[in-house]
Protein backbone atom coordinates (compact mmCIF):
# COMPACT_ATOMS: atom_id res chain seq x y z
CA UNK A 1 0.00 0.00 0.00
CA UNK A 2 1.23 3.21 -0.85
CA UNK A 3 0.97 6.19 1.53
CA UNK A 4 -0.05 9.34 0.46
CA UNK A 5 0.66 12.68 2.25
CA UNK A 6 -2.30 15.31 2.05
CA UNK A 7 -1.93 17.19 5.18
CA UNK A 8 0.72 19.65 4.49
CA UNK A 9 -1.42 22.58 6.37
CA UNK A 10 -0.70 20.45 9.67
CA UNK A 11 3.17 20.04 9.03
CA UNK A 12 5.25 19.30 5.62
CA UNK A 13 8.01 17.20 4.84
CA UNK A 14 11.65 18.98 5.52
CA UNK A 15 12.91 19.83 2.56
CA UNK A 16 16.49 17.61 1.64
CA UNK A 17 18.81 20.79 1.80
CA UNK A 18 17.15 21.60 4.76
CA UNK A 19 18.29 18.57 6.61
CA UNK A 20 21.90 18.78 5.18
CA UNK A 21 22.01 22.01 7.24
CA UNK A 22 20.79 21.47 10.29
CA UNK A 23 23.24 18.11 10.11
CA UNK A 24 25.74 20.08 9.31
CA UNK A 25 25.20 22.96 12.20
CA UNK A 26 24.73 19.72 14.52
CA UNK A 27 28.04 18.38 13.71
CA UNK A 28 30.44 21.31 13.15
CA UNK A 29 28.19 24.54 14.77
CA UNK A 30 27.33 23.32 18.43
CA UNK A 31 28.87 26.78 20.96
CA UNK A 32 26.02 27.91 23.08
CA UNK A 33 25.60 31.50 21.18
CA UNK A 34 25.92 33.27 24.62
CA UNK A 35 29.23 32.39 25.15
CA UNK A 36 32.27 34.74 24.64
CA UNK A 37 35.02 32.06 23.25
CA UNK A 38 35.38 31.08 19.57
CA UNK A 39 32.52 28.16 19.69
CA UNK A 40 29.93 30.51 21.17
CA UNK A 41 30.70 33.33 18.73
CA UNK A 42 30.40 30.78 15.97
CA UNK A 43 26.99 30.34 16.79
CA UNK A 44 26.22 34.09 17.53
CA UNK A 45 26.71 35.18 14.17
CA UNK A 46 25.29 31.89 12.21
CA UNK A 47 21.99 32.78 14.05
CA UNK A 48 22.74 36.85 13.61
CA UNK A 49 23.44 35.95 9.72
CA UNK A 50 19.65 33.89 9.77
CA UNK A 51 17.61 36.77 11.60
CA UNK A 52 19.09 39.33 8.84
CA UNK A 53 18.58 36.72 6.02
CA UNK A 54 14.84 36.33 7.19
CA UNK A 55 14.26 40.18 7.84
CA UNK A 56 15.12 40.73 4.31
CA UNK A 57 12.49 38.54 3.09
CA UNK A 58 9.89 40.70 4.55
CA UNK A 59 11.62 44.08 3.76
CA UNK A 60 12.07 44.70 7.57
CA UNK A 61 15.44 44.81 9.82
CA UNK A 62 16.84 41.99 11.81
CA UNK A 63 16.17 44.01 14.92
CA UNK A 64 12.46 43.23 14.06
CA UNK A 65 12.39 39.48 14.21
CA UNK A 66 12.43 37.34 17.87
CA UNK A 67 13.16 33.73 17.43
CA UNK A 68 10.83 31.53 18.90
CA UNK A 69 9.88 27.88 19.33
CA UNK A 70 7.29 28.16 16.61
CA UNK A 71 4.05 30.40 15.67
CA UNK A 72 1.93 29.30 19.14
CA UNK A 73 4.12 31.27 21.38
CA UNK A 74 4.95 33.96 18.49
CA UNK A 75 0.98 34.54 18.79
CA UNK A 76 1.48 34.23 22.91
CA UNK A 77 4.40 37.06 22.72
CA UNK A 78 2.67 39.14 20.95
CA UNK A 79 -0.86 39.03 22.19
CA UNK A 80 0.42 39.12 25.65
CA UNK A 81 2.52 42.17 24.57
CA UNK A 82 -0.35 43.80 23.35
CA UNK A 83 -1.90 43.67 26.86
CA UNK A 84 0.78 43.75 29.51
CA UNK A 85 2.93 46.46 27.78
CA UNK A 86 1.76 48.45 24.48
CA UNK A 87 -1.89 49.25 26.55
CA UNK A 88 -4.12 47.40 24.79
CA UNK A 89 -7.62 46.95 26.31
CA UNK A 90 -9.38 45.94 23.63
CA UNK A 91 -8.82 42.69 21.27
CA UNK A 92 -10.59 42.50 17.94
CA UNK A 93 -10.86 39.07 16.67
CA UNK A 94 -12.85 36.58 14.65
CA UNK A 95 -14.48 32.77 16.06
CA UNK A 96 -12.18 31.64 12.84
CA UNK A 97 -8.86 32.54 14.39
CA UNK A 98 -6.69 29.25 15.32
CA UNK A 99 -6.83 28.43 18.46
CA UNK A 100 -2.95 30.12 19.46
CA UNK A 101 -4.79 33.22 19.03
CA UNK A 102 -8.68 32.41 20.38
CA UNK A 103 -7.90 30.57 23.44
CA UNK A 104 -4.72 33.41 24.22
CA UNK A 105 -7.44 35.86 23.68
CA UNK A 106 -10.09 34.12 25.76
CA UNK A 107 -7.22 33.89 28.53
CA UNK A 108 -6.00 37.31 28.63
CA UNK A 109 -10.12 38.86 28.66
CA UNK A 110 -10.37 36.69 31.78
CA UNK A 111 -7.11 37.66 33.63
CA UNK A 112 -6.70 41.19 32.86
CA UNK A 113 -10.25 42.16 32.12
CA UNK A 114 -9.58 43.01 28.65
CA UNK A 115 -12.72 43.68 26.24
CA UNK A 116 -12.65 41.10 23.40
CA UNK A 117 -15.42 41.60 20.64
CA UNK A 118 -15.58 39.36 17.13
CA UNK A 119 -16.12 40.95 13.86
CA UNK A 120 -18.97 39.44 12.02
CA UNK A 121 -18.28 36.60 9.25
CA UNK A 122 -20.05 35.62 6.64
CA UNK A 123 -21.08 32.00 5.40
CA UNK A 124 -18.03 31.63 3.88
CA UNK A 125 -15.69 32.97 6.60
CA UNK A 126 -15.20 35.73 4.85
CA UNK A 127 -14.37 39.04 7.68
CA UNK A 128 -17.12 41.86 7.17
CA UNK A 129 -15.29 44.81 6.53
CA UNK A 130 -18.59 47.22 7.88
CA UNK A 131 -18.47 45.65 10.86
CA UNK A 132 -15.00 45.82 11.54
CA UNK A 133 -15.03 50.01 11.00
CA UNK A 134 -18.30 49.76 13.59
CA UNK A 135 -15.92 47.50 16.24
CA UNK A 136 -13.21 50.25 15.61
CA UNK A 137 -15.50 53.38 15.88
CA UNK A 138 -17.04 52.49 18.52
CA UNK A 139 -14.59 52.35 21.43
CA UNK A 140 -11.67 54.64 22.51
CA UNK A 141 -9.94 52.16 24.17
CA UNK A 142 -6.14 51.08 22.55
CA UNK A 143 -7.35 48.75 20.24
CA UNK A 144 -5.49 45.55 18.96
CA UNK A 145 -7.22 43.53 15.95
CA UNK A 146 -5.90 39.93 15.25
CA UNK A 147 -7.08 38.30 12.03
CA UNK A 148 -5.24 35.46 10.21
CA UNK A 149 -3.59 36.00 7.05
CA UNK A 150 -4.75 32.59 5.62
CA UNK A 151 -7.64 30.45 7.83
CA UNK A 152 -5.43 27.19 8.48
CA UNK A 153 -8.83 25.15 7.78
CA UNK A 154 -10.78 26.67 4.56
CA UNK A 155 -8.12 28.62 3.26
CA UNK A 156 -9.62 32.04 3.37
CA UNK A 157 -6.96 34.36 2.12
CA UNK A 158 -7.58 37.88 4.29
CA UNK A 159 -8.00 41.33 2.81
CA UNK A 160 -4.76 42.13 4.39
CA UNK A 161 -3.99 45.85 2.69
CA UNK A 162 -7.67 47.09 3.41
CA UNK A 163 -7.67 45.69 7.06
CA UNK A 164 -4.33 47.73 7.57
CA UNK A 165 -5.59 50.92 6.15
CA UNK A 166 -8.86 50.62 8.28
CA UNK A 167 -6.79 49.98 11.50
CA UNK A 168 -3.95 52.63 10.71
CA UNK A 169 -7.69 55.27 9.89
CA UNK A 170 -8.64 54.35 13.60
CA UNK A 171 -5.15 54.09 15.11
CA UNK A 172 -5.70 50.39 15.86
CA UNK A 173 -2.47 47.59 16.53
CA UNK A 174 -2.71 45.01 13.59
CA UNK A 175 -1.52 41.45 14.38
CA UNK A 176 -1.81 38.55 11.59
CA UNK A 177 -0.99 34.71 12.13
CA UNK A 178 0.69 34.43 9.08
CA UNK A 179 1.79 30.94 9.87
CA UNK A 180 0.37 29.23 6.43
CA UNK A 181 1.16 32.21 4.46
CA UNK A 182 4.95 32.53 4.99
CA UNK A 183 6.79 30.25 2.55
CA UNK A 184 3.83 30.55 -0.31
CA UNK A 185 3.27 33.92 -0.60
CA UNK A 186 5.49 37.12 -0.59
CA UNK A 187 4.75 39.21 2.24
CA UNK A 188 6.58 42.51 1.78
CA UNK A 189 5.91 44.49 5.44
CA UNK A 190 6.50 47.96 4.18
CA UNK A 191 3.59 47.65 1.48
CA UNK A 192 1.85 45.53 3.88
CA UNK A 193 1.67 47.29 7.31
CA UNK A 194 1.17 44.84 9.71
CA UNK A 195 2.89 45.52 12.93
CA UNK A 196 2.85 42.09 14.00
CA UNK A 197 3.13 38.51 12.52
CA UNK A 198 4.17 35.25 13.18
CA UNK A 199 5.99 31.92 11.18
CA UNK A 200 6.31 28.21 11.74
CA UNK A 201 9.00 26.70 9.92
CA UNK A 202 7.24 23.32 9.62
CA UNK A 203 4.47 24.80 7.54
CA UNK A 204 7.41 25.84 4.70
CA UNK A 205 9.59 22.25 4.66
CA UNK A 206 11.83 23.29 7.54
CA UNK A 207 12.25 21.98 11.15
CA UNK A 208 9.65 21.91 14.02
CA UNK A 209 10.14 23.66 17.07
CA UNK A 210 11.18 26.95 15.34
CA UNK A 211 9.73 30.41 14.54
CA UNK A 212 9.86 33.83 14.92
CA UNK A 213 7.54 36.34 15.63
CA UNK A 214 7.83 40.32 13.97
CA UNK A 215 7.56 43.22 16.58
CA UNK A 216 7.01 46.44 13.98
CA UNK A 217 10.19 48.98 15.28
CA UNK A 218 9.44 51.02 18.18
CA UNK A 219 7.44 48.44 20.21
CA UNK A 220 8.74 47.23 23.27
CA UNK A 221 8.76 43.62 23.93
CA UNK A 222 8.24 42.00 27.44
CA UNK A 223 9.49 38.56 28.00
CA UNK A 224 6.97 35.80 28.70
CA UNK A 225 10.24 33.59 29.66
CA UNK A 226 12.54 34.71 31.95
CA UNK A 227 16.03 33.86 33.38
CA UNK A 228 18.71 35.11 30.53
CA UNK A 229 18.86 38.17 28.15
CA UNK A 230 18.81 36.35 24.75
CA UNK A 231 16.93 37.58 21.75
CA UNK A 232 17.71 40.91 22.74
CA UNK A 233 16.11 39.99 26.23
CA UNK A 234 12.84 39.64 24.63
CA UNK A 235 13.09 36.04 25.10
CA UNK A 236 15.35 34.13 27.35
CA UNK A 237 16.45 30.51 26.25
CA UNK A 238 19.35 29.16 24.23
CA UNK A 239 18.74 29.66 20.77
CA UNK A 240 18.02 26.47 18.78
CA UNK A 241 20.80 27.30 16.70
CA UNK A 242 20.44 24.31 14.54
CA UNK A 243 16.35 24.63 13.84
CA UNK A 244 17.01 28.72 13.50
CA UNK A 245 19.58 27.67 10.18
CA UNK A 246 17.22 24.93 9.03
CA UNK A 247 14.33 27.68 9.38
CA UNK A 248 16.89 30.39 6.91
CA UNK A 249 17.38 27.83 4.20
CA UNK A 250 14.18 26.71 4.06
CA UNK A 251 12.40 30.21 3.52
CA UNK A 252 15.52 30.92 1.12
CA UNK A 253 14.26 27.47 -0.60
CA UNK A 254 10.42 28.77 -0.58
CA UNK A 255 10.98 32.36 -1.57
CA UNK A 256 13.43 31.34 -4.30
CA UNK A 257 11.04 28.58 -5.97
CA UNK A 258 7.46 30.18 -4.83
CA UNK A 259 6.37 31.09 -8.15
CA UNK A 260 7.01 27.82 -9.40
CA UNK A 261 5.68 25.77 -6.59
CA UNK A 262 2.84 27.86 -6.69
CA UNK A 263 2.15 27.21 -10.25
CA UNK A 264 2.92 23.44 -9.98
CA UNK A 265 0.96 23.21 -6.71
CA UNK A 266 -2.04 25.24 -8.00
CA UNK A 267 -2.48 22.82 -10.80
CA UNK A 268 -3.41 20.19 -8.89
CA UNK A 269 -5.77 21.74 -6.80
CA UNK A 270 -7.65 22.68 -9.73
CA UNK A 271 -7.75 18.88 -11.41
CA UNK A 272 -8.32 17.82 -7.71
CA UNK A 273 -11.35 19.99 -7.45
CA UNK A 274 -12.37 18.42 -11.30
CA UNK A 275 -11.98 14.81 -10.27
CA UNK A 276 -13.92 15.47 -6.95
CA UNK A 277 -16.79 16.79 -8.78
CA UNK A 278 -16.56 13.96 -10.89
CA UNK A 279 -17.36 11.82 -7.85
CA UNK A 280 -20.32 13.33 -7.02
CA UNK A 281 -21.95 16.93 -8.22
CA UNK A 282 -23.27 17.07 -4.49
CA UNK A 283 -20.08 17.57 -3.20
CA UNK A 284 -19.32 21.12 -1.56
CA UNK A 285 -16.30 22.93 -0.64
CA UNK A 286 -16.20 25.06 2.32
CA UNK A 287 -14.86 28.64 3.07
CA UNK A 288 -13.84 30.04 -0.54
CA UNK A 289 -11.78 27.24 -0.73
CA UNK A 290 -12.15 26.46 -4.30
CA UNK A 291 -11.53 30.36 -5.43
CA UNK A 292 -8.06 30.34 -6.49
CA UNK A 293 -7.94 33.90 -6.32
CA UNK A 294 -9.69 34.07 -2.64
CA UNK A 295 -7.78 31.59 -1.16
CA UNK A 296 -4.79 29.41 -0.60
CA UNK A 297 -3.81 27.72 -3.09
CA UNK A 298 -2.38 24.72 -0.66
CA UNK A 299 -5.70 24.33 0.98
CA UNK A 300 -8.90 22.64 -0.02
CA UNK A 301 -11.60 21.91 2.34
CA UNK A 302 -14.06 19.25 1.01
CA UNK A 303 -17.83 18.66 1.94
CA UNK A 304 -19.05 15.06 0.88
CA UNK A 305 -23.42 14.89 0.88
CA UNK A 306 -23.33 12.24 3.44
CA UNK A 307 -22.74 12.06 7.15
CA UNK A 308 -19.86 9.28 7.79
CA UNK A 309 -18.12 9.78 10.52
CA UNK A 310 -15.74 6.69 9.93
CA UNK A 311 -13.97 8.45 6.53
CA UNK A 312 -11.59 10.33 8.26
CA UNK A 313 -10.14 6.53 9.28
CA UNK A 314 -10.75 4.82 6.34
CA UNK A 315 -8.65 7.32 4.56
CA UNK A 316 -5.82 6.98 6.94
CA UNK A 317 -6.45 2.54 6.90
CA UNK A 318 -5.89 3.19 2.90
CA UNK A 319 -2.50 4.70 3.19
CA UNK A 320 -3.71 8.73 2.82
CA UNK A 321 -3.42 10.91 5.62
CA UNK A 322 -5.65 13.80 5.57
CA UNK A 323 -7.14 16.10 7.92
CA UNK A 324 -11.10 16.70 9.56
CA UNK A 325 -10.39 19.84 10.29
CA UNK A 326 -7.00 21.73 12.61
CA UNK A 327 -4.29 18.93 13.31
CA UNK A 328 -3.14 20.24 16.43
CA UNK A 329 -6.59 19.33 17.55
CA UNK A 330 -6.65 15.37 15.68
CA UNK A 331 -6.39 14.11 19.06
CA UNK A 332 -9.93 15.37 20.26
CA UNK A 333 -13.03 15.07 19.48
CA UNK A 334 -14.03 17.87 19.31
CA UNK A 335 -15.26 19.06 15.80
CA UNK A 336 -13.97 22.10 13.72
CA UNK A 337 -14.62 25.25 15.42
CA UNK A 338 -14.20 27.11 12.04
CA UNK A 339 -16.98 25.35 10.01
CA UNK A 340 -19.20 25.35 13.10
CA UNK A 341 -19.58 28.86 12.62
CA UNK A 342 -19.91 28.82 8.77
CA UNK A 343 -22.12 26.24 8.51
CA UNK A 344 -25.75 26.02 9.69
CA UNK A 345 -28.62 22.99 9.94
CA UNK A 346 -27.56 20.07 7.85
CA UNK A 347 -24.57 20.63 6.06
CA UNK A 348 -22.35 21.61 9.47
CA UNK A 349 -23.95 17.42 9.90
CA UNK A 350 -22.25 16.36 6.57
CA UNK A 351 -18.16 15.03 6.47
CA UNK A 352 -15.64 17.47 5.95
CA UNK A 353 -12.14 16.88 4.94
CA UNK A 354 -9.42 19.26 4.76
CA UNK A 355 -6.68 17.73 1.65
CA UNK A 356 -3.63 20.05 1.56
CA UNK A 357 -1.12 20.39 -0.81
CA UNK A 358 2.99 20.79 -1.44
CA UNK A 359 5.61 20.74 -3.67
CA UNK A 360 5.93 16.98 -2.88
CA UNK A 361 2.15 16.54 -3.85
CA UNK A 362 1.95 14.22 -6.93
CA UNK A 363 -1.45 13.97 -9.77
CA UNK A 364 -0.89 10.31 -8.66
CA UNK A 365 -1.18 10.16 -5.41
CA UNK A 366 -4.67 12.59 -5.91
CA UNK A 367 -5.66 10.12 -8.41
CA UNK A 368 -5.10 7.49 -5.43
CA UNK A 369 -7.42 9.14 -3.25
CA UNK A 370 -9.85 10.15 -5.70
CA UNK A 371 -10.29 6.11 -6.11
CA UNK A 372 -10.24 5.55 -2.74
CA UNK A 373 -13.14 8.19 -2.11
CA UNK A 374 -15.07 6.70 -4.63
CA UNK A 375 -15.65 3.77 -2.63
CA UNK A 376 -16.20 5.31 0.63
CA UNK A 377 -18.70 8.26 -0.40
CA UNK A 378 -21.12 6.69 -3.25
Amino acid sequence: MKSIYLDNAATTKIDEQVIEVVYTSMKDNFGNPSSTHQFGRKAKTAVETARKNIAKQFNVTASEIIFTAGGTEADNLILQNAVLNLGVKTIITSKLEHHAVLHTCNYLAKTYNINLNYVKVDEFGSIDLIHLEELLSNSDDKILVSLMYINNEIGNILPAEEISIICKKHNALFHSDTVQAIGHYNLDLQKTPIDFIVASAHKFHGPKGVGFAYFKKGFGILPMLHGGDQERGARSSTENVHAILGMEKALEIAVLNLQKDKNYIENLKIYFISELKKISKNIQFNGLSADLEKSSYTILNTRFPLKNDMLLFSLDMAGIAVSGGSACQSGSNIGSHVLSEILIGTEADKTSIRFSFSKYTTKDALDITVKELQKMVL
